[in-house]
C-alpha cells in the first residue's frame, strides 16, 4: 500500500505545465504555470492533487498540515551531461590554457581525456566508486534530483566493463533519493594503442556494448562525433547498434566545428545532441523538425575561454534545449548545473521559462524521461525545493545554495 503524503502552503509552486503542452518550445515567461500559496499531494509513484491551498480537499487534510511559507518547490533539477565517475586530476592543464596552451594540442601532447583515462585506470573501482558517491551527494545537495552520468575514461573493454557496472551500482545505491541514468560513451576518445577510431570500434566499443546490453543496465549509449576522434562512419555505426539492441542513443557533436552531427543526430532519431558550439543552420532545423533535444553546455564555453552557443537562433527555431554541466575533470570542473544555467541566462538571452525548462523539463526529455520534469497530476513526484519567497530569487542569487530537500 502506497503512503499518500501532503506538502502544503509552499510560497511558489513552480509547475511548468504550459511549458509541458508547449513540448517545452517557444516558451514564455507565464509558461512555468506558477502556483501561489500551493499545495501537493503525493505518493511514491505519482501526483495525486496539485493547486492552491484553499482548494485542497478535506480528505487530505489530516495528512499534512506543516506550512511551508517561504519555500519555492520547482520541479526536480536535471543535470543531463556529466562524467562524474574520473579519477585524478587536471589542473595543470587549466593553468596551462590560461597560459595560452590550446585544449586540442594539450590533448595531442599525452593530456585532456587520455590523462584520464591513466589516472581512471590506476585506480580500483571501489575507489571510483568512492569519488562518484561523494560528487552525487554534492550535486543532490544543489536539488539536482536527476544525473546522467556517462562512461569513458576506462577506454579498455575490461574498466569500461567495470566503469558501466559501477554506474548500475550507484543508480540502485542512490534510488530513494537520485535518478541515474548510465549512459555507455567508451567511444570518448581513441587510445594511442589503436591506429585508428575504425580499429577501436571493432575491437572494443561494439563487442563490449554487445555484452552489456542483455544486463539491462545501460539507459542509453554517446560517442563523441568531432574530427580527432570519431567520424559520422563511426556513428552512424553505434547508433545502428544501439537500435538493432533497442538502447537509447546521443552525441556529442559540432563543438570543433560543423561536422553535421547535430544533423545526423536529429535524422537518426537521437535523444539528444550536446555542444553545438558551431551547429549550422541545417542542423538547427532538423532538430526544431524533430524531438532530439539541443543540449548545450555553457561551463564548457567558460571553463576553456571558448565562445558561447548561439542559443537564441536554437530557441527562436522552436528546437527543445536542454542545459548540463558537462562536469568532468578537464574541459568542465564544475557540477553546479542550476549556477552555471543561471550565469549562462543573459549570455544565451534566455527568458526565465526558456531557463527553467533547459534544466527541468527538457533536460529530462534529453534523457528519455517524459513522465518528470513538471509538476502536474499523474507525473512522477520528483521535485525540489528551496528556501527561498519566490523563484526569480532562486536564479538572482549566484553561488548561493538554498535548497533544502524535504520529503
Amino acid at each position: 500500500m502506497m503512503q499518500t503524503k501532503v506538502l502544503r502552503k509552499f510560497s511558489q509552486i513552480v509547475t511548468m505545465a504550459a511549458a509541458h503542452r508547449k513540448d517545452g518550445r517557444g516558451l514564455q515567461p507565464e509558461d512555468l504555470s506558477i502556483i501561489n500559496d500551493g499545495s501537493m499531494v503525493y505518493n511514491e509513484k505519482e501526483i495525486l492533487w496539485l493547486g492552491t491551498d484553499n482548494e485542497l480537499p478535506k480528505k487530505f487534510h489530516s495528512l499534512g498540515s506543516k506550512s511551508h511559507e517561504n519555500y519555492v518547490m520547482t520541479p526536480g533539477l536535471v543535470d543531463c551531461h556529466t562524467h562524474l565517475i574520473f579519477g585524478g586530476d587536471r589542473s595543470k592543464e587549466y593553468s596551462m590554457r590560461l597560459n595560452g596552451g590550446d585544449y586540442q594540442k594539450i590533448a595531442r601532447s599525452g593530456g585532456g581525456i587520455l590523462s584520464t583515462m591513466q589516472a581512471t585506470n590506476s585506480q580500483s573501482i571501489t575507489e571510483l566508486i568512492q569519488l562518484a558517491q561523494t560528487r552525487i551527494d554534492k550535486l543532490y545537495s544543489y536539488g539536482v534530483k536527476t544525473i546522467e552520468i556517462k562512461s569513458g575514461y576506462g577506454l579498455n573493454f575490461s574498466k569500461e566493463y567495470e566503469i558501466s557496472v559501477a554506474i548500475n551500482d550507484l543508480k540502485n545505491k542512490f534510488a530513494e533519493k537520485v535518478l541515474i541514468k548510465n549512459t555507455f560513451m567508451a567511444a570518448h576518445a581513441i587510445p594511442l594503442n589503436f591506429s585508428s577510431s575504425t580499429e577501436y570500434m571493432h575491437q572494443v566499443v561494439i563487442p563490449l556494448l554487445e555484452k552489456l546490453a542483455p544486463l539491462k543496465i545501460i539507459d542509453a549509449v554517446d560517442i563523441f562525433h568531432e574530427t580527432g576522434y570519431f567520424n559520422r562512419q563511426d556513428t552512424e555505426q553505434l547508433f545502428n547498434k544501439a537500435k538493432e539492441l533497442n538502447l537509447n542513443f546521443k552525441s556529442h557533436a559540432d563543438e570543433f566545428q560543423d561536422n553535421k552531427g547535430a544533423l545526423l543526430a536529429a535524422k537518426m532519431g537521437a535523444l539528444s545532441t550536446d555542444h553545438l558550439l558551431n551547429t549550422g543552420q541545417d542542423g538547427i532545423q532538423a532538430l526544431a523538425n524533430s524531438q532530439t533535444v539541443a543540449t548545450l553546455l555553457p561551463g564548457t564555453g567558460f571553463f576553456l575561454g571558448k565562445p558561447q552557443a548561439n542559443a537564441r537562433s536554437f530557441l527562436d527555431a522552436l528546437v527543445k534545449v536542454a542545459i548540463g554541466s558537462d562536469y568532468n575533470p578537464g574541459s568542465c570542473h564544475w557540477d553546479n548545473v542550476l549556477q552555471i544555467a543561471a550565469m549562462a541566462a543573459p549570455q544565451y538571452k534566455m527568458n526565465i521559462a526558456e531557463l527553467w525548462a533547459s534544466i527541468t523539463l527538457n533536460a529530462a526529455h534529453a534523457l528519455g524521461l517524459k513522465n518528470q520534469g513538471v509538476l502536474m497530476k499523474g507525473f512522477r513526484p520528483i521535485f525540489s525545493t528551496f528556501k527561498l519567497n519566490n523563484l526569480d530569487q532562486i536564479t538572482y542569487n549566484w553561488g548561493k545554495n538554498y535548497n533544502e530537500n524535504i520529503y
